[in-house]
């Protein structure tokens, strides 16, 4: 079964919260965590998803605010763990994870606390862990989840995409004027949640990600900013026995082609 035939389906988180996910394929269960500005549906998500249903089963879920999933009030980072516990539990008690950008902070911080989670894939957790990194105010989601509530979406969006994703002010002037803006500021109330799951800051909780025991695997590209190569070498120090490695010719919006391959050679091994 390919991602093209996905079976869709929605498991109820234990807030009571809808989510939604795609199934795909066959074999050992393996869950998608998608970071900031997408969704199931986005072509980054189902092109993994298609390349990788070849040897397992792939579950393809929105994150709560996004897509078919709902968004239950108040937001904590500690129900977006719930989140993935109940789409693991969906997938027969126990799964592998990858979760990329955001979605690996996520994926990370729920490694710690959820022994269903076999074994684990990052790409790019975008920590801050020298000075390098951009600066973000400790209460960046806090200031996100205001402009939202005040009707203010679009400085939102524009806010963490300079600010968090280092878009320059005329990218996003020109993105503005585009048809898909609309869409964009529609996920806005969620780019509070990616700023609550990093932390303030985007510190990393080295203390936290030691704790985890899960088999982890780190990827960065060898064509990202210098601050994430750092992030990722960090999180692979704390991590016990987690292995990092670069893909040549690869930024941080990763190619799912280049992607898939590490991380089919890793979930296989035993």
């Amino acid at each position: 079964m390919s991602a093209e035939t996905a079976v869709s389906g929605v498991v109820v988180s234990a807030d009571g919260t809808s989510i939604a996910y795609d199934r795909s394929g066959e074999g050992p269960a393996l869950v998608l965590v998608q970071g900031a500005f997408t969704d199931r549906r986005h072509p980054m998500m189902t092109a993994i998803a298609t390349a990788l249903a070849r040897w397992f089963t792939v579950y393809n879920y929105d994150r709560r605010g996004r897509g078919g999933s709902g968004d239950t009030q108040p937001y904590a980072v500690g129900r977006e763990i719930e989140d993935l516990a109940a789409v693991v539990a969906a997938a027969g008690g126990s799964a592998m994870v990858f979760g990329g950008s955001s979605g690996a902070a996520l994926a990370l911080e729920a490694a710690v606390v959820c022994p269903d989670i076999s074994k684990l894939a990052v790409w790019e957790p975008p920590y801050h862990v020298d000075d390098s990194a951009p600066h973000l105010p400790p209460d960046f989601a806090e200031q996100l989840a205001g402009l939202v509530a005040a009707g203010r979406a679009g400085e939102a969006v524009e806010r963490f995409m300079v600010e968090a994703a280092e878009a320059s002010r005329a990218d996003v002037a020109a993105m503005r004027a585009r048809p898909f803006w609309a869409q964009i500021e529609a996920v806005a109330p969620t780019l509070a949640y990616e700023a609550a799951v990093l932390g303030p800051g985007n510190a990393l909780p080295a203390g936290r990600l030691a704790a985890i025991r899960q088999p982890t695997l780190v990827l960065n590209g060898a064509d990202s900013p210098g601050w994430m190569a750092n992030a990722g070498e960090a999180v692979a120090a704390v991590v016990p026995g987690a292995v990092r490695r670069v893909l040549e010719d690869q930024a941080h919006n990763v190619a799912p082609e280049a992607l898939a391959p590490e991380l089919l050679e890793f979930f296989v091994t035993a």
